[in-house]
Formats: C-alpha cells, structure tokens, sequence
C-alpha cells in the first residue's frame, strides 16, 4: 500500500510538472508572428515542450529562501525581448545537464504592466515613483542585495537595486550563489538574429551557470 501511495504521488508530480511546461511553452509561443506596441516584432521561439519551469512568485520564493531550500529561480517574461534571446538556450543545457525544476516567475502581466517591482517615471525632470513593487519584492532586493545591478532611470539613480530580467538565479539553503542573465556581450540589440558566437556564448553562460 505505502509502495501504491508513493507511486501515485510521483505521478501526480510529474504531471504538475508536465502542465507547467506545456503552459510555459504555450505562453512564450504565443507571441510568435505579433507585434509589440514599439512596432518591432517578437522573436520567434520553439519551446521544448520538455522544459523545467515551474510557475512560482515571489511570495513562494520568499518562504523557500527562509526555509533554506536549495533551487533555481528565473524572472522574466514572454514579453521581454531579451528574455526571448536566450531562453531557448536556457532550457537545451538546462536539459542537458539534467535540472529538473527551474521556478519562474512573471515580472510583468500581459500588457506589460509591473506586477512585482518598483517603477519609477521621469516628470518635469524629477525622479518619481510610479508604482511600488510589492512587500514580497522589497524582501527579495534585501536577499539579492551583493548581487543585483543599481536601478538607474534615464541615467538618474533611484537609490536602490534592481532584479532585471532576465534573471537567472540559483540558490543555495536560503543565500544566492550565482546570478546570470544568459546574454551574449556580443548582442547589443535584444531583437537582433542570434549568430553562431553569439548562441556559443549564450550556451557557455547556462553550463557555468548551472554546473554546481
């Protein structure tokens, strides 16, 4: 009985894990053939339907940092460009080196609006904060702090960091250990074609990335 009941639980955990890569998939493909409101068309993308995301937010990356878990986090979104540049390379050596679970979570809703952080405007010259990222994000800057960039608007600081995205992040019992964004110095222009070197570097990014 104990062997059935252990069975049915791995199954049900696989296929949360299976809807959560089919979804994923079908969320980044969607945009494929539109246009985004700047008049530039989004990157083309095949999603391995095979992927390891695993919908999340920050509340729940919050509780697994002050429960000391060990794990990798990904915030980004279908609708940023540069996330579309490497997240395909993303999952092929993810796959290949076996990672089973990378947690995933939204920056953005689906018009591009903030959902999680901080944003701030320029208005008559000044620095203004627009919106205020949520409680759970102001716990994640904090978490984050040694390893995330200054968020400057328009050349102005505004006095704290960022988590941009893509980020990639990995974890390790409640401390971050390593941070990338899977980009390749060589790309300057997030909607530009991918080169051979640019997708070389891209790969070399995720395996010292997510060999640990």
């Amino acid at each position: 009985m104990k062997k059935i009941i252990i069975l049915l639980s791995l199954l049900l955990l696989v296929g949360c894990s299976n809807k959560n890569a089919v979804k994923f998939k079908n969320e980044y493909e969607s945009l494929n053939g539109k246009t985004n409101s700047y008049g530039k068309n989004y990157r083309e993308l095949s999603i391995n339907k095979k992927n390891p995301y695993i919908y999340s937010n920050a509340k729940e990356i919050v509780k697994k940092i002050e429960n000391k878990e060990t794990f990798y986090v990904y915030f980004g979104s279908k609708l940023c460009p540069w996330c579309r540049s490497v997240i395909e390379k993303s999952i092929d050596v993810a796959n290949d080196l076996n990672i089973k679970k990378i947690y995933y979570v939204d920056i953005w809703d689906d018009e591009g609006n903030e959902i999680l952080r901080d944003k701030y405007i320029i208005d008559d010259g000044k620095l203004k904060l627009d919106k205020e990222g949520t409680k759970e994000y102001k716990k994640l800057l904090k978490y984050f702090d040694s390893y995330l960039r200054d968020y400057l608007v328009e050349g102005k600081d505004t006095k704290e960091k960022r988590i941009y995205a893509p980020n990639f992040m990995y974890i390790e019992k409640g401390k971050i250990k390593k941070l990338t964004t899977g980009k390749s110095s060589k790309q300057e222009d997030p909607y530009q074609d991918l080169s051979k070197d640019i997708l070389k570097d891209e790969e070399k990014e995720f395996k010292e990335f997510f060999k640990n």
